[in-house]
């Protein structure tokens, strides 16, 4: 019997070469494309991220970001929207927005797209919690069921459409229903 030979990549590696499309990841020394979000997963992640950032942003709360490379604990995840409080937000020297954030985001939002596995996703949801990410969520179109964690609490399960979605503490001025959310693949 022949077997391949895997190269090994380390963090370093990954990150020297070209970016792909859609991103790819480096996640359990291995390289993981993402799959082309669909119709569904991109409707939610436009409008939630606009909906952060109409409410969060111009009060200097916190920015949302989509499809943003966050590296940190040996990892680099693209989470579908990464959320961070104002003060985090990593800027270059000059004041601006870096390219590159070496943090973990205080948000992370992921939602399931049909040819996704659940299993990565709740993985890289887990990693990030025990590396700094305060809440995570994990929204399943198709089931129309929000699940959110949190590091060392209990999993949150939202699946009927007038229950009120908990807000991170410094979000709290935004106020999300499952109906809300999932009523963005009907407009």
């Amino acid at each position: 019997m022949v077997q391949a030979t895997v190269k090994s990549f380390s963090l370093e590696d990954f990150l020297a070469i070209p970016d792909t499309e859609p991103e790819s990841e480096y996640f359990d020394h291995e390289i993981i494309q993402k799959p082309m979000p669909k119709g569904k997963h991109s409707a939610i992640q436009t409008e939630f991220a606009a909906t952060i950032n109409s409410v969060l942003r111009p009060k200097r709360m916190a920015r949302a970001f989509s499809e943003l490379r966050c590296t940190f604990g040996g990892l680099s995840i693209v989470p579908d929207i990464s959320v961070f409080r104002w003060d985090r937000i990593v800027r270059d020297s000059s004041g601006e927005i870096a390219n590159v954030f070496d943090i973990p985001p205080d948000w992370m939002i992921e939602i399931l797209s049909p040819d996704q596995r659940q299993t990565k996703l709740v993985k890289k949801i887990l990693f990030a919690l025990a590396n700094g990410t305060e809440v995570a969520w994990l929204l399943d179109p198709d089931d129309k069921v929000i699940f959110i964690y949190r590091a060392n609490q209990a999993l949150q399960v939202y699946d009927h459409p007038e229950q009120v979605l908990p807000m991170p503490d410094f979000a709290s001025d935004l106020q999300l229903t499952v109906e809300t959310i999932f009523s963005w693949l009907s407009e």
